[in-house]
């Protein structure tokens, strides 16, 4: 795979040039790939909601190698959809979630117009990768938000703190898309306001933080950042750095910590206790230059090209570690399934957890009254936890993939969990 995804859309215009005449008068040439808003506009304004359906549905009818889907509907009746994009069915399968936030719309953009531009490609190499890996897009995660141009959907809460408790239908539509395809790879995308001097690179990313991450997981999605997106987006001309963490200008030393990296409910986080190698992408909205200052459009463009660029990086990867990504969910799946070792409620990879955080011998499960069961059975299924029913209510038991994250759902310590359980120890 090309290491920048504009490549792709060059390669499907060469090879639509490169095509022969055509002489028979009764054969009407192709039709061209539709545009998005965003770029009929030329980065004057971001893409709207009807744009992105009739563009959805354009490139659903053209083409078998994509289809569109509603995975749930919003509190103010919008579809939150799921764009499905391969060649088959793979063993390798990539997420990205685009706009979790409805006033950071650059990633949205970006998505949708590699939708299209996957959607139409060619060329050899294109097909080939679409041919070993899955790529899903949630291309507007929260519609009702987009719409209003508000962080929170319509009820004003963060979908991005929704990945534990899924109170929100657009959390619970997700959470229900990562249980039935079971991503390898999670990547999310975002945009962030700078601090000159400390806070102002161009794109900013982080890896899952959370310890119960397994080590393999973490190294791929580590990987990902390091060796693939920032390498990316650097080749163009964009600054790249750590998500979260102020650092002197002088010296690139870390100053400050500003972001909160330990915790579970968000997507990132959420990402490697469920087995996937997670990327949060966040790209700068402030202006750079007094050029971006007076014209919005450029503004915008640049931010949409970083977010592109960032996005050749993570193809690359998905491409070339398809193997080592599928051994490591795997092997992520299997350790829950061995029982064994600490659970962590709290600190991350740069902050080690105290020892009141610490389940040195978690329980063999926990037990859930009926009512408590009832309460949270459907946010148990759909988090993909397996529960084992008796008359006294129902047993969560810890030997199963999703270990670590049953404390976390369940234990009164954890601070996110959605029921008390009782600790059992006699399974």
């Amino acid at each position: 795979m090309r290491p920048r995804i504009r490549a792709v859309a060059l390669a499907a215009a060469c090879a639509a040039l490169a095509a022969p005449l055509l002489t028979a008068p009764a054969q009407a040439a192709p039709p061209k790939p539709p545009r998005t808003g965003f770029e009929e506009s030329n980065g004057a304004r971001w893409t709207s909601q009807p744009e992105e359906q009739r563009l959805l549905k354009t490139i659903d009818k053209a083409t078998d190698r994509v289809s569109v889907s509603r995975i749930g509907t919003t509190k103010q009746d919008r579809p939150v959809q799921l764009v499905r994009v391969g060649e088959r069915r793979t063993a390798s399968t990539v997420l990205l979630v685009c706009s979790q936030h409805g006033d950071e719309p650059s990633g949205r953009d970006a998505c949708l117009s590699t939708i299209r531009d996957l959607a139409y490609a060619k060329d050899k190499e294109t097909r080939r990768f679409l041919s070993r890996t899955t790529l899903l897009f949630v291309p507007t995660a929260n519609p009702d938000g987009r719409a209003a141009n508000t962080r929170g959907n319509s009820d004003g809460v963060d979908i991005n703190r929704d990945h534990i408790a899924l109170a929100t239908a657009e959390g619970r539509a997700m959470a229900a898309v990562i249980r039935d395809h079971r991503p390898d790879s999670i990547y999310d995308l975002h945009e962030y306001g700078a601090t000159p001097k400390y806070y102002d690179k161009d794109l900013f990313d982080l890896w899952p933080r959370n310890l119960n991450t397994h080590g393999a997981v973490h190294r791929e999605a580590k990987a990902l950042s390091l060796d693939y997106v920032r390498p990316a987006a650097e080749a163009d001309g964009y600054t790249t750095g750590t998500y979260g963490i102020w650092t002197d200008p002088v010296t690139g030393e870390p100053i400050k910590q500003v972001a909160g990296d330990g915790q579970e409910r968000i997507l990132r986080n959420a990402s490697g206790l469920k087995h996937a190698a997670g990327l949060l992408i966040e790209s700068r909205v402030d202006p750079l230059t007094d050029a971006e200052k007076n014209d919005e459009a450029l503004n915008n463009r640049r931010r949409v090209h970083s977010q592109l660029s960032a996005l050749g990086g993570l193809f690359s990867y998905a491409d070339e570690h398809r193997y080592r990504l599928e051994a490591a969910s795997t092997a992520s799946r299997l350790a829950g399934l061995r029982d064994r070792g600490p659970v962590y409620l709290g600190g991350a990879d740069n902050d080690p957890a105290e020892p009141a955080e610490i389940i040195e011998d978690p329980p063999c499960g926990y037990r859930l009254t009926p009512q408590q069961f009832a309460d949270v059975k459907d946010e148990l299924g759909l988090h993909g936890v397996t529960v084992k029913r008796d008359g006294a209510g129902a047993l969560v038991p810890l030997r199963q993939s999703a270990r670590a994250l049953v404390p976390l759902l369940l234990d009164e310590r954890a601070p996110y969990h959605l029921v008390t359980g009782q600790p059992d120890t006699d399974c």
